[in-house]
């Protein structure tokens, strides 16, 4: 093989590292916009997970206090009812 040869290989094996690397860096690119999607995505849900865990929390606030009128009610009629 000659020196010309040699050069037209080497070459080619530069132009095949060239393409690999952009493919490299086109993946690249990809997976940090995935990246980025998802990350997006978790903030959403969890800003949406506080929120519904704010309102349960006053809702069981809430159901607790009637519960706890509901139950003052009872021993109030409990208190009549033995009074008489």
């Amino acid at each position: 093989m000659d020196s010309t040869d040699e050069i037209k290989l080497l070459r080619a094996r530069v132009g095949e590292l060239e393409q690999r690397v952009e493919h490299l860096r086109v993946s690249r690119r990809v997976l940090m916009n995935l990246l980025e999607k998802v990350e997006r995505e978790k903030v959403a849900l969890v800003r949406h997970l506080e929120r519904e865990n704010i309102r349960l929390q006053r809702d069981n606030k809430r159901f607790a206090k009637w519960i706890f009128s509901k139950n003052k009610e009872l021993v109030e009629l409990q208190d009549k009812m033995e009074s008489q």
